[in-house]
């Protein structure tokens, strides 16, 4: 931990406003200063020679994953608290974004240093090209001083909203941009194994697999209302990170500063795979699948167990509307999904394609048909 040079840090919404909606000040203020001294090492903020340095005065980068935009503009429009419907929660996004960020924006001028937002959705980050541009802004950010304020674009989002959290996206964006930690704050001071509030139960200090976690009850961490994760989205996205070789440490956000700071606190999660270089994991965690390919006995073998790409002869249906370059499921014939990929062709287009040989296709509809249905290198396999 104390060694981590790139860090990825989480904060919820509970941390941020106040349990009736709209910033607490003091609170935004009381993260930053953690922040900024972290990076600065003497805590005066020389904002990285009038913001444009390389990280920290220590060589430390960090990158802000912050909710609160919903929650900030509840205030503001009247509301008394998170609406359910979609539209309501747009609009909240729309006046809260900017709050949100004109609040970081200036308690970081505090201590001289700059600050970028970036606004991310699924469809973005798990289309190469996309992805791609999402890497080189956050990198250009970081090399430029500029501390990447990051969030889900929930003004135009809505499977994002549906699903509740920036947990997951906290994961994915430290794999996203190679961090050497990442740093889950909650209103909870680490992973218990029962409820917290009920007496006898204990704080896990240390996670080090799967099985370190059976028989614990994961119940909700967020007591304020304004925002919708809790402890089992932080555990996923603890086993996200960590399977992507992304250490985790999971504490309160009173503690953010032991964290990154590499002292004990909290829970610490400990890596379980080994870092990868490929945006695939975007794909197995943060697609929604648009339609579905059934594939016959033989193309399930070549998918799983081969690792191939996915030809026309070895589909048997195909559900959904969809356009080339969407996630789709992969299913065999009993309907279990068996992986996720980006697909080549239209929805429309798929079912003359259906059982028949790349070879026949060409000669009949043209060279463009000459080709996978789903590439090797776009396909990630599901457990």
């Amino acid at each position: 931990m104390a060694a981590a040079r790139r860090i990825v840090v989480k904060i919820g919404s509970s941390s941020l406003t106040t349990a009736a909606g709209g910033l607490d000040a003091d609170r935004v203020d009381a993260l930053v200063d953690v922040v900024a001294k972290v990076l600065d090492g003497d805590g005066k903020g020389d904002g990285g020679r009038d913001g444009y340095g390389k990280g920290g005065a220590n060589g430390k980068e960090i990158v802000l994953v912050s909710s609160g935009a919903i929650a900030a503009g509840l205030a503001p429009l009247g509301l008394d608290r998170r609406p359910r419907d979609l539209a309501r929660q747009q609009a909240a996004a729309s006046v809260g974004q900017g709050l949100l960020v004109a609040r970081y924006t200036a308690s970081f001028a505090r201590y001289g240093r700059r600050v970028g937002q970036v606004l991310l959705t699924t469809d973005d980050t798990s289309r190469r090209a996309h992805y791609r541009n999402a890497t080189r802004t956050l990198d250009q950010l970081l090399a430029m001083g500029a501390l990447p304020i990051v969030n889900e674009n929930d003004t135009v989002a809505t499977d994002e909203i549906r699903f509740g959290d920036n947990d997951r996206l906290a994961a994915l964006v430290a794999h996203l941009v190679r961090a050497d930690l990442l740093v889950l704050l909650s209103d909870v001071d680490g992973l218990y194994d029962g409820d917290p509030r009920t007496p006898g139960t204990s704080r896990i200090d240390e996670v080090r697999g799967p099985k370190d976690l059976d028989g614990v009850s994961i119940g909700s961490a967020g007591r304020s209302g304004v925002g919708t994760g809790g402890m089992v989205t932080k555990v996923e996205a603890a086993r996200i990170a960590t399977a992507a070789g992304v250490p985790v440490v999971l504490t309160s956000a009173s503690r953010a500063g032991d964290a990154l700071l590499g002292r004990r606190t909290g829970t610490f999660f400990h890596r379980t795979g080994r870092r990868s270089a490929n945006r695939l994991l975007w794909l197995a965690h943060a697609s929604a699948p648009r339609g579905a390919l059934t594939l016959d006995d033989g193309a399930v073998r070549a998918v799983v167990e081969r690792r191939t790409s996915l030809l026309p002869a070895g589909i048997a249906a195909v559900e959904g509307e969809f356009t080339a370059g969407d996630p789709v499921e992969l299913r065999d014939t009993r309907g279990r999904p068996v992986a996720r990929g980006l697909v080549n062709f239209d929805a429309k287009e798929i079912p003359q394609l259906i059982g028949r040989s790349t070879r026949d296709l060409a000669r009949e509809l043209g060279a463009a048909y000459e080709r996978e249905v789903v590439h090797r290198d776009d396909l990630v396999l599901l457990d």
